[in-house]
């Protein structure tokens, strides 16, 4: 390959096109590579549906996240659900990164890919059972983020059995909006996660007269792919005036778990935008934590390995219908979810950029029974032909961890880059794997 990259319809260093040699001075056209590997490569070992990763790009977000927090104690905890491949996960361990888990799945997986991070682990979510509270005991997580009374006196009371203490902080509600999707903002009251902010002190007083729980911290996290930091700014604001409030109740607070939500840019070409915001987000928690002496735990996802994944598919059929125009690939709904679950935008661009070919404008979708199985409406992109490959950008995130099996389809298959070298990270499922657990 050629050593100059050139640019990607603007796509972040994960993504870029170069073009191939063919002989001392010719050159073919361009081609869409993952670090220094061209998909169609991929694609010929692996096939498609396929999952690609670019493992610098994971590292290289992870370190500006770490980098923008640097004047203030923090562990960064990644949200596990983000994407939960046990190579990926590996990944950011060896960066020293601990882990927010909501199930005790997501317990083992960390464990899985070592013990010693139960230490930095926070374990989230409103439904946590007595089973995964025994786990989470048993291993030594970091923190519990309890949710409601009647979960403080289960932990409690699975502490107790286990003869444990339990380390805790309250998930308050802030009611702050989040200007994100309706399904993933969680800081107001209506809301199912946490407790509201002003029934906090009540509740700490109540959890510092159980015996077997140590109150440690105050967790908040109002949403996801949130996009502004006025948000996250303000909802410190009102976490440390709740810390101040219970120190001089007699609670000792070590932590703060800011929570994660810092969104991406899904249709930008500006890669340096994220390090800006990344920044600016930093100084938005930090700044109302001056003085406060706490080590604050953050959980991004989205915005380390979102950017860093992309979802490779072929056009199986081009077809029209009274002068729609679509292209039926054969990746699905059950493989990404997002455009169909949240009318998310995903840019799609084609592997091999023929730029002699016009721009039309196409439906892309999926081959499942739904007419809500489609990944864009209307889209504006250069006319390719059957059997072409299609990369749906920044799916590193909520892509292979929410894909199914709806309509018996096998889960793709999914590779990380390191620069030159790859690695099968996941094997394509088969039709036997999906009935193995099956009786007749």
């Amino acid at each position: 390959m050629s050593d100059a990259p050139l640019p990607a319809e603007g796509r972040p260093p994960a993504f870029t096109y170069r073009r191939a040699r063919k002989g001392i001075s010719s050159r073919a056209t361009p081609v869409l590579c993952c670090d220094d590997v061209p998909l169609p490569a991929l694609v010929e070992r692996f096939g498609t549906p396929l999952y690609v990763y670019s493992a610098s790009t994971i590292r290289k977000r992870f370190k500006a996240f770490d980098r923008a927090f640097r004047g203030i104690p923090h562990t960064i905890c990644y949200s596990v659900k983000a994407n939960s491949n046990l190579a990926i996960l590996r990944l950011l361990r060896k960066l020293g990164c601990g882990f927010d888990i909501v199930s005790g799945g997501e317990l083992e997986r960390v464990l899985a890919v070592d013990s010693r991070a139960a230490k930095q682990v926070v374990f989230s979510g409103v439904g946590k059972t007595a089973l995964e509270m025994r786990s989470a005991l048993h291993a030594g997580i970091l923190l519990f983020n309890v949710e409601s009374e009647s979960e403080l006196q289960r932990l409690a009371e699975c502490a107790g059995r286990l003869k444990k203490k339990a380390r805790i902080a309250v998930r308050v509600n802030p009611d702050v909006p989040a200007d994100t999707h309706a399904y993933i903002s969680t800081g107001l009251r209506q809301h199912k996660f946490g407790i509201p902010i002003n029934h906090a002190r009540a509740l700490y007083a109540h959890a510092s007269a159980m015996h077997h729980l140590t109150i440690a911290g105050v967790s908040v996290h109002i949403g996801s792919q949130v996009t502004s930091v006025e948000p996250f700014a303000a909802t410190m604001e009102r976490v440390a005036e709740l810390v101040c409030e219970l120190r001089s109740e007699g609670h000792r607070i070590d932590y703060v778990d800011a929570g994660g939500g810092l969104g991406i840019d899904y249709d930008s070409t500006n890669e340096t935008s994220f390090f800006e915001q990344v920044e600016l987000y930093a100084r938005a928690l930090v700044r109302p934590l001056r003085g406060l002496e706490v080590r604050l735990l953050l959980e991004p996802g989205r915005a380390i390995v979102g950017p860093a994944g992309a979802l490779v598919t072929s056009i199986t059929y081009k077809k029209e219908n009274s002068g729609k125009r679509f292209l039926v690939t054969d990746a699905a709904m059950n493989d990404l979810v997002r455009p169909s679950l949240y009318d998310a935008y995903h840019e799609i661009i084609p592997v091999n950029a023929n730029t002699e070919q016009q721009y039309e404008i196409f439906d892309v979708v999926g081959p499942i029974c739904e007419t809500g199985d489609f990944f864009a409406h209307d889209r504006r992109m250069r006319e390719p032909a059957e059997g072409d490959l299609l990369a749906i950008l920044d799916s590193g995130a909520y892509g292979m961890s929410l894909a199914s099996n709806y309509n018996s389809r096998p889960r793709a298959a999914e590779v990380l880059v390191d620069g030159k070298s790859l690695k099968l990270i996941r094997k394509r499922e088969s039709t036997g794997d999906l009935f193995r657990l099956e009786n007749i």
